[in-house]
């Protein structure tokens, strides 16, 4: 007999080396996330999946899961807990959704209508970042980035090379190039690396292919994102 906790009161079976975020996803159980991707370890820094175990608030992309715990997730401390989270990083950025080429595409954006996000919380940052269109077949807005470190890890554990890092810490953080101009144009990245195509917001971007799909007829105009996200999984 496998091992179970309790999901929103829910048996949930897991097997040794599951996280609660694995074991929930595996038995058809949504949990919102950003930082978290199947194809690499559990990064815990948008703290989007968070759930309540035991009365304790922890990452469920990280917590091993456990035989008899019980897990709060879809409850409305938690996803008013998700939305500030959210609020907060539409602010640390310049998210213009009507006007970038990502919206219907991203994450954040649909994670804010999944969650009911409708209104601003906190004061806007502002932040001033460059914008890189030094490569021929990708542009680089910084002004989106949520520091999931998603690029990072793609171009150094899959690509093998290491184009992109996070410099800075707190409110000063921001994503920089690896080179000595700071230019994409000046490494070797390509169009066809795994980093190119896992930014889950609108930094990194395809040059010439932008608004090509119509309002409508765009990811997560035909489903809501914990759609999407659940028929992925298999």
């Amino acid at each position: 007999m496998s091992k179970q906790f309790l999901f929103d009161g829910r048996p949930v079976p897991f097997e040794d080396g599951q996280t609660i975020l694995q074991a929930a996803r595996a038995a058809g159980h949504y949990i919102p996330h950003l930082c978290w991707h199947p194809d690499f370890p559990p990064h815990g820094s948008c703290k989007l999946c968070i759930v309540k175990v035991g009365g304790r608030h922890v990452s469920s992309c990280a917590m091993p899961a456990k035989e008899g715990m019980e897990v709060e997730s879809n409850t409305p401390e938690i996803n008013g807990e998700r939305r500030a989270l959210l609020q907060m990083l539409f602010v640390e950025g310049n998210h213009f959704c009507p006007s970038c080429e990502k919206s219907g595409n991203c994450q954040l954006q649909a994670l804010a209508y999944d969650l009911e996000m409708v209104g601003e919380r906190f004061a806007h940052f502002f932040p001033d970042r460059p914008v890189d269109a030094s490569h021929p077949d990708v542009l680089l807005d910084f002004n989106r980035c949520i520091f999931c470190e998603l690029c990072v890890r793609a171009s150094r554990d899959v690509d093998g090379k290491q184009v992109f890092a996070l410099t800075e810490r707190g409110i000063h953080k921001y994503l920089v190039v690896n080179a000595e101009s700071g230019r994409l144009g000046d490494t070797d990245f390509a169009a066809s690396d795994r980093a190119a195509d896992i930014c889950p917001v609108g930094v990194i971007l395809h040059k010439r292919v932008g608004f090509a799909r119509p309002i409508g007829s765009r990811t997560y105009d035909i489903q809501p994102i914990h759609e999407v996200d659940m028929k992925e999984r298999t």
